[in-house]
């Protein structure tokens, strides 16, 4: 997604004259613009509960809750095989893929701000038809306008704080958007876990999104425009007196003299998209907008956050303890959120995505042999056993949480250059989004039929994803985003597509071998 301020070619030569001060005005606009995380992290962490409460299983899918009720005492990897109830899920997130597009659209050309508001707008809606829903259909129109919502938020947010954010903290005010998503699942799952034991109790799940979803558009009534923003729409003394405001300071004329240089820049491309598509972009194309994006989903972790209370239904828990077990590890994962926001910056990215990487890999295969020895044999899982598979599972989130979730996001913002970084922004969030509801409407039936080879499965690909990080991705840790494309001009990989002659040879009109 979307990140870092819009810089010029001058930037790296005017960074150091930047001033600013932490202003109550700065933190009252990126507190509200972060709410948009948790429209995100409400739905991800309130889905996943209310597809095992029994009430609502009754109603809407019979045949599910009947399966789950004949091996209720059981450990069974099927119980919740239905290619419907996680249409319930992944609907939503093929329509925030769809919805990226004109997000991008609204947010280029009518604001952050207006994007911001649109998604709070769609997410209240498809949360009230959620909660009154009559019938599969219902459910899953009202998925789709949250879908619409999240969509818009997750174009947009991430892009806000960004450039509200001053260069020298950009990292850890752009990861307020992972840690509003983070406690917006642990929330939910309190939520849940409340409200489970009543007939009612889904409805007031699925209602409570609407909660998030007001806050974040009472609170945008009164957020500020981007200064970015503002100039991109010719409305530089406003834009001025925006930055002025933010920075907590008059001496603001080099900041903003690079958002002029950037705001030309940016106009001079008619066709960002093609533009992505030239040699001298590949790696942020490979890297940034579609690798990167494509393996945070790949990890498993959404699918351990969606269906958390599923899985642990399924190793053997009772409903009220698999409930409070996924409490628990989406408590763990605020915990991680904090700590990547505390130490990414002085450790870097790839040490996160590498040591982070290798425990996962760990957690994936001890759970999968723990299950391929004691699981699916009709029986009830130990105690012990089930302790076990928490505690791995809690160590796997906190090894997430603190790299391919955050940096998931940050990385491919460090990446575009300035006259990409639109249309890249509105690929990852495509490919985010794509891979996000494929991984949810695959992994019970993967479940169902590969058993604890899915955890396998799992662990292969973050080997791979480990080895891609390893070999391609070079450390952005505190290099100005106007000199990342420096990075690949030097990279033993890239530089053979980035080399300054090459690109001089495109600027002719030459095509590269």
């Amino acid at each position: 997604m979307a990140g870092g301020g819009m810089v010029g070619s001058q930037g790296g030569a005017r960074a150091e004259l930047y001033e600013h001060k932490i202003t109550w005005y700065f933190i009252f606009a990126c507190i509200v613009a972060a709410l948009g995380g948790s429209l995100f992290g409400y739905d991800l962490g309130v889905s996943g509960g209310v597809t095992s409460m029994d009430h609502f299983l009754k109603e809407f899918f019979p045949k599910v809750y009947r399966r789950k009720q004949a091996h209720l005492k059981e450990t069974d990897y099927c119980k919740y095989d239905s290619q419907i109830l996680t249409l319930f899920t992944s609907s939503l997130y093929f329509a925030a893929l769809v919805s990226t597009f004109l997000a991008s659209h609204v947010t280029r050309n009518k604001g952050r701000r207006a994007s911001i508001l649109w998604g709070a707008v769609s997410f209240f809606v498809g949360a009230v038809m959620n909660a009154a829903a009559q019938n599969i259909a219902m459910l899953i129109i009202g998925r789709c306008l949250l879908g619409v919502g999240i969509g818009f938020g997750n174009q947009a947010v991430p892009l806000y704080l960004s450039e509200m954010a001053p260069a020298k903290i950009r990292g850890a005010v752009n990861q307020l958007f992972q840690l509003t998503t983070c406690l917006g699942i642990f929330i939910a799952n309190f939520i849940n876990n409340a409200t489970e034991k009543h007939s009612w109790g889904w409805r007031l799940s699925l209602g409570l999104a609407t909660v998030p979803a007001t806050l974040m558009f009472v609170g945008g009534l009164f957020l500020p425009e981007t200064p970015n923003s503002l100039v991109e729409q010719g409305r530089l003394e406003e834009g001025r007196q925006v930055l002025e405001k933010v920075r907590g300071t008059k001496n603001v004329e080099a900041e903003f003299q690079d958002l002029l240089e950037a705001s030309e820049a940016a106009k001079a491309i008619k066709h960002p998209f093609r533009n992505l598509l030239k040699r001298k972009n590949r790696p942020q194309l490979i890297i940034g907008a579609l690798g990167i994006p494509a393996f945070q989903q790949l990890t498993g972790m959404n699918s351990v956050l969606f269906y958390a209370p599923v899985i642990f239904q399924s190793l053997g828990f009772g409903s009220g303890a698999s409930l409070w077990s996924s409490t628990i590890t989406s408590g763990t994962l605020v915990l991680a959120t904090f700590i990547s926001m505390a130490f990414v910056d002085k450790f870097g990215r790839r040490a996160f995505f590498l040591e982070a990487g290798t425990e996962m890999i760990i957690c994936m295969v001890a759970v999968a042999v723990t299950l391929a020895l004691k699981f699916g044999q009709g029986v009830e899982l130990p105690k012990g056993i089930g302790i076990f598979l928490v505690i791995m599972i809690c160590i796997f989130v906190l090894a997430y949480g603190r790299s391919w979730g955050p940096l998931g996001w940050l990385v491919p913002s460090e990446l575009f250059p300035l006259e990409t970084r639109s249309a890249g922004q509105s690929i990852v969030v495509c490919v985010n989004m794509f891979f996000t509801a494929l991984v949810a409407q695959c992994f019970l039936v993967s479940l169902c039929h590969l058993r604890y080879g899915i955890f396998l499965l799992f662990a292969a690909l973050i080997v791979i994803m480990s080895i891609f990080i390893f070999f391609l991705l070079p450390e952005t840790k505190q290099v100005p985003i106007e000199e990342i494309h420096l990075l690949w001009q030097t990279h033993w990989f890239w530089k053979s597509y980035c080399a300054p002659e090459t690109q001089s040879e495109e600027k002719k009109g030459m095509k590269p071998v």
